[in-house]
């Protein structure tokens, strides 16, 4: 009953948003990533876009002027991962806030050496548990390659929900939690001798900050440079597509 009343309502706040294909096609249309959806599946990517921005709501960072077009490109981003799996994954939040460009956070930050600093490092992208999704636009527009920071911080979101962002996320019946662990970990270690030893990465080194960074990373490539990490990963690939159900490969 709490389902249908909630589709009700999402589908009552769309209708006044008044959101058209037309406009979402034009907001998406340089994101490269939007060639692999088409059809049923480009029509269901819409459809939960716009369901994304009647669950929930896209602040400016200070005084930054947000456009209808910037909600429905980071929408689309923000959806392309859980496409398969619900939108309510992303429930226990609300907020999206964007700013113009790279922000730094205003909290205290101990760095690795254990110095406090009043203030945190310049960051493009940052999901709090159970709090706002924090966005660069700048580094929004930057999405390519291997990098997509939409898709990184909401990875965090789907991480965070089973025991923090460790990594680990809540993983569907018939996926075996040994088997995620002694991949990825196999993965982490080739990155790190790669990383020590000067040698091209399959992902960024940022990666190696840790467990729930790999995930987030690797979780990056696999929507945005698939034939590359299958390549070099093809046994992470694949629990990433088991765990997103997309991009299946033989």
């Amino acid at each position: 009953m709490f389902a249908a009343w909630r589709n009700w309502r999402d589908a009552r706040r769309v209708r006044k948003m008044g959101f058209t294909a037309a406009q979402w096609e034009a907001a998406v249309a340089d994101w490269p990533v939007m060639a692999r959806y088409q059809g049923q599946e480009r029509d269901a990517l819409m459809a939960m876009a716009f369901r994304f921005l009647a669950r929930k709501s896209v602040a400016p960072g200070g005084d930054f002027a947000i456009t209808d077009n910037m909600c429905l490109k980071v929408a689309t981003m923000a959806c392309v991962p859980v496409l398969k799996l619900g939108l309510d994954w992303y429930d226990g939040w609300y907020t999206v806030i964007l700013y113009e460009g790279a922000f730094i956070p205003n909290r205290p930050h101990r760095t690795a050496d254990g110095v406090v600093h009043a203030r945190g490092p310049v960051l493009a992208g940052e999901a709090w548990h159970q709090g706002p999704v924090i966005l660069s636009w700048e580094a929004v527009c930057q999405a390519g390659g291997a990098s997509n920071v939409v898709i990184h911080e909401m990875s965090h979101k789907l991480d965070m929900r089973h025991q923090g962002a460790n990594g680990a996320p809540p993983l569907h019946e018939g996926m075996r939690a040994q088997q995620w662990y002694d991949v990825f970990s196999r993965a982490y270690q080739e990155l790190l001798e790669d990383y020590h030893h000067h040698r091209p990465m399959p992902v960024d080194a940022y990666a190696l900050t840790g467990p729930g960074e790999f995930f987030a990373v690797c979780s990056e490539a696999f929507f945005e440079s698939p034939d590359t990490l299958f390549r070099d990963w093809p046994a992470l690939y694949r629990l990433l597509a088991q765990f997103y159900r997309q991009g299946e490969r033989p």
